[in-house]
């Protein structure tokens, strides 16, 4: 008699211990692919900032250069309203003044401006995408955005080549 009282109780503490093992199991997937994202971002950002740098992208509009890094980012991140591209020109490195990406406990709608400068101009590519945080409970760790969303951002600064 004894010995059937202990029937169960692997299955007892597994369910005590499962809900802690599956959200550390979670975060660590979750995570994961956030660094994923933001390594695939930081690619895309580099490669289209060497086409505004080598005077490639002169010509080129707001939606064809948004175009090439949708491209770049396409197997992992969408390309959809969760993207936002921003690239600044400048003369100079020094006395150029940006605003932050966060305002509000949102991505500022108005970091969307494509000048690519001249030859010789300094320019500052950024890039954000808003990835939604998959698992429920580890949005209060991973958020940083308000409704559950993790902001990714990359940026390259240079000055262009002298391209004619």
């Amino acid at each position: 008699m004894r010995a059937r009282s202990r029937d169960g109780s692997a299955a007892l503490e597994f369910a005590i211990v499962a809900p802690v093992f599956f959200l550390l199991l979670f975060g660590i997937i979750e995570t994961g692919l956030i660094f994923f994202a933001s390594t695939d971002l930081e690619n895309a950002t580099n490669t289209v900032a060497r086409l505004i740098r080598t005077g490639q992208a002169q010509g080129m509009s707001a939606a064809d250069f948004r175009t090439q890094v949708c491209n770049d980012i396409a197997p992992l991140l969408g390309c959809n309203s969760n993207l936002q591209v921003d690239v600044e020109s400048f003369s100079q490195f020094s006395g150029n003044s940006f605003s932050n990406p966060i305002v509000n406990g949102g991505l500022d709608p108005n970091l969307n401006n494509f000048s690519p400068g001249n030859a010789g101009d300094v320019v500052l590519v950024r890039t954000f995408y808003k990835w939604s945080i998959i698992t429920p409970l580890l949005q209060p760790f991973l958020a940083n955005l308000t409704g559950g969303q993790h902001l990714i951002s990359s940026t390259a600064s240079f000055r262009n080549e002298p391209f004619s």
